[in-house]
């Protein structure tokens, strides 16, 4: 049986995501396990939590082997300052970012299978001079993407957007008939690609209240969404809409489609947040490699505390796990 090789990234050493991947340790899992971080905080945050955990340093010329309960595989980055749980510094900012490059860099070159993201803190790295909106457009980047995609989904609900972390304000001037163009073919391409959805449904919704009601308030809907959405329908695509947004989270409406796709963020993550928050997952579409990530924040106030729910980590590592294995060119080692 085949047994992907997956990075998880620690994120933010303050929060909760050290805590995470050491309750995620205590389980079996189909897939090898490696975790970014720095070595001696991960046993510490294991002393703390009063959890076992034997610690075993990577190296990637390492057989591949399922991970076993209690073992913890590390790729060790070293932080540059001590941590202090629950207390934010920015000199450690260079240290996130050091995971990621190498997490990212090793799925690029087949090393890992998947990526996995414990939640950083956009703030601290913001302060320490790093341009960084969030996990998407960084990997993006790095990775070379044209357009990254960004999708939460759970089990009853797949949510993608348009445009990510923007103010409301540059919205609008955003969504550009060619953006939409591509997203919508992106979010076809991979939810065929990754979750063997052929022909999926694909609902589109309007950018503005009743979606614009026949243009009376607003013209997004008729000068760029609905445009795109005829040429996309020419091409054989299964998209409709634009959908009003006040309707299309209805279980109704929502049996008749596999995906929405929302035009910011606002529009389309509450619902799904609301549905089914800390147990949904972040799938960066678009990317030359597979990406999961968590659907919360860095949780600062529970770190080491023990409480931290580790659910969407817990279900992001089992999609990575569940779509790597699936994958027909098994592009990990």
């Amino acid at each position: 049986m085949y047994v992907p090789r997956i990075v998880v990234t620690s994120g933010e050493p303050a929060g909760i995501g050290p805590d995470s991947c050491v309750v995620l340790a205590q389980a079996n899992w189909q897939a090898d396990i490696v975790v970014a971080a720095d070595a001696s905080l991960m046993a510490a945050t294991a002393a703390a939590l009063g959890l076992p955990l034997e610690i075993k340093l990577y190296d990637s010329s390492q057989p591949v082997a399922a991970h076993r309960a209690g073992i913890l595989k590390i790729l060790h980055v070293p932080a540059a300052q001590p941590v202090v749980a629950g207390s934010l510094d920015a000199r450690n900012a260079g240290y996130v970012i050091a995971m990621l490059n190498r997490a990212c860099d090793g799925c690029m070159n087949g090393e890992f299978a998947a990526m996995v993201t414990a939640p950083v803190q956009k703030s601290t790295l913001l302060d320490a001079g790093y341009a960084f909106s969030g996990h998407t457009e960084y990997l993006a980047a790095r990775t070379r993407a044209a357009l990254p995609v960004m999708m939460l989904l759970s089990d009853r609900l797949r949510v993608a957007l348009v445009t990510t972390h923007l103010s409301l304000a540059d919205v609008p001037r955003a969504i550009t008939r060619d953006r939409l163009l591509a997203t919508l073919r992106i979010v076809q391409t991979d939810l065929e690609r990754h979750f063997a959805l052929s022909a999926p449904r694909i609902a589109v919704l309007g950018l503005n209240p009743h979606a614009g009601e026949a243009g009376h308030l607003g013209r997004e809907e008729i000068d760029v969404i609905h445009p795109v959405i005829r040429q996309l329908q020419a091409e054989g695509l299964d998209v409709r809409g634009p959908v009003p947004a006040d309707t299309a989270f209805t279980p109704q409406f929502l049996a008749t489609a596999d995906v929405i796709v929302a035009m910011y963020h606002d529009q389309g993550l509450p619902v799904i947040k609301h549905a089914s928050f800390g147990h949904a997952v972040n799938v960066t579409l678009g990317l030359p490699i597979l990406r999961t990530s968590v659907d919360h924040g860095t949780a600062l106030s529970l770190a080491r505390s023990g409480k931290a729910d580790v659910g969407s980590l817990r279900a992001a590592l089992a999609l990575a796990v569940e779509l790597a294995s699936a994958s027909t060119d098994h592009a990990g080692p």
